[in-house]
């Protein structure tokens, strides 16, 4: 094995002791000699382990109220000390210090503490510091020492304990290091976060029984002028309905449900774009999100008033369609801002996480490319860039109809896109939207030409999709067969 070393002595002071007792026994095991301190060292101690104590190493006390228990020379000096060089061989020498092999430590829950509503005093007191300080200094000094920082890799530990004899690899250590170096992070941005007041604790995640809150300044988003707080599935409501209405062309609303829209439509006049939106599906926008691109207005406000809604978000609001909104007490209405996105979306997943930059790209008519059918007229064209809109945002596998700036239906979240195609042109049907002359949207290219004989049958008179299909050419010769007009952008836009 490369780089390799052999622990023989073990410094363990952890939080949570789920999983310690078989760490701990494979330990005594191997004869590794095992330092810990408070809590920890009694656990240990109660398995009928040996356990030298910190306090015996250093000669002093655990003091402040356990504020300080590991933070001294002979700790840190038997982590960081490099087993290579001469000098500080003879200063650990010089000193009595023991050098560690093997650190052992978890951090206090700062997070979890935050969530469950405590007092700042308490908060406070969840900050670790001597924690911190030995994990970065064990994962810093990764050439000598390896660094557990957190249960979940106990069980590589039990593994490199029995199938290694207690050998580790330099790479080995390296892992551990490079993990404990992103669990400080995290931990750290956590605290910064709650005291730049960017840490707001919410009810309860998507579900009541997850805990939650949310990393951020919402205040640079939007003011809150009236209701109850928002919840978690507001604000990814929210965040999909802001998405959506910034890449608008012009005036105009929409309603969102379950992150989609259900009802969009742009129109000069607000209550005309509004009747429409709310046409597309009356029965999703129960409960639903409004969101507008133009200061509402008293005559607007009256008509969204005569349905139970959770969030209303608008740039501005006349007196009076205020006083129209508030009449219920919960309501929540916001007045948006003008704020800038981050540049990389990221998304936890599997033990870590995933980094994109954000999907700002829109196609308008100087980005199609005519493959089918004579070149539109501007009343398609405007159809066609809002159908490209609307299905950015919509959840893969997508499609949208759209007739006259109006979204008639969605196919969204479906396994294939002939599925969707169906979904939405059903959809339409029971609304009583008729979808003949309408234009058809797709997120990602057309696999079949199935797709584009179901749009014939549906009435579609435009389709707009990326293309990029190695069967694009069928798919093209269907639509010239069946009288479709049909461009292609050269951008996919799928949304999981």
């Amino acid at each position: 094995m490369t780089g390799e070393k052999t622990i023989q002595r073990a410094l363990i002071s952890v939080y949570y002791k789920d999983g310690l007792e078989e760490i701990a026994k494979a330990l005594h095991d191997r004869d590794i000699e095992i330092f810990s301190t408070g809590g920890t060292r009694s656990f240990i101690e109660n398995l009928g382990i040996p356990v030298i104590a910190v306090e015996d190493l250093t000669s002093y006390p655990s003091i402040l109220g356990g504020r300080v228990k590991t933070l001294h020379p002979k700790v840190f000096g038997g982590i960081l000390g490099r087993r290579q060089d001469e000098g500080d061989l003879a200063q650990l020498d010089q000193y009595e210090i023991p050098g560690f092999d093997l650190v052992m430590v978890d951090l206090y829950p700062f997070e979890e503490t935050l969530a469950s509503g405590a007092s700042e005093a308490d908060i406070i007191e969840k900050i670790d510091i001597g924690g911190v300080s030995l994990i970065r200094a064990a994962a810093k000094n990764f050439s000598d020492v390896l660094v557990v920082s957190d249960r979940s890799q106990y069980p590589a530990l039990a593994e490199v304990l029995s199938n290694q004899e207690g050998r580790t690899t330099v790479e080995q250590r390296k892992s551990f290091a490079s993990e404990a170096f992103r669990i400080t992070a995290g931990y750290d941005q956590a605290i910064r976060d709650w005291f730049s007041g960017n840490q707001k604790p919410l009810r309860y995640g998507e579900n009541p029984h997850q805990k939650a809150h949310f990393e951020g300044d919402l205040n640079k988003v939007f003011d809150q002028l009236h209701g109850k707080e928002l919840s978690y599935n507001n604000l990814l409501d929210v965040d999909a309905a802001l998405c959506l209405i910034e890449d608008f062309p012009s005036a105009g609303c929409a309603i969102i449900k379950h992150n989609n829209a259900c009802g969009a439509a742009l129109n000069a006049s607000q209550l005309e774009a509004w009747n429409k939106a709310l046409a597309g599906d009356p029965v999703s926008a129960f409960g639903g999100i409004f969101v507008f691109n133009e200061e509402l207005t008293a005559e607007t406000a009256a008509e969204c008033d005569k349905l139970f809604f959770e969030v209303i978000l608008a740039p501005d609001y006349s007196e009076e369609a205020l006083s129209i909104l508030k009449s219920k007490k919960n309501r929540i209405i916001l007045k948006t801002k003008n704020f800038n996105r981050p540049q990389k979306l990221r998304r936890s997943i599997l033990n870590g996480q995933l980094v994109q930059d954000s999907d700002s790209k829109t196609e308008g008519a100087a980005d199609f490319q005519l493959v089918s059918g004579e070149q539109p007229e501007e009343k398609l064209l405007k159809d066609l860039e809002f159908a490209a809109v609307l299905v950015k945002h919509t959840k893969s596998n997508a499609i949208v109809l759209v007739k006259n700036l109006q979204l008639l239906a969605s196919g969204t979240g479906q396994t294939s896109r002939i599925d969707a195609l169906r979904q939405a042109a059903d959809k339409a049907e029971r609304m009583n939207l008729s979808a003949k002359g309408a234009v058809l949207a797709s997120d990602a290219f057309f696999p079949f030409a199935d797709s584009i004989e179901a749009s014939a049958e549906t009435g579609i008179s435009a389709i707009i999709q990326p293309g990029g299909s190695v069967r694009d050419q069928e798919v093209i010769e269907a639509a010239k067969r069946l009288n479709i007009n049909m461009v292609f952008t050269g951008t996919r836009h799928f949304k999981h």
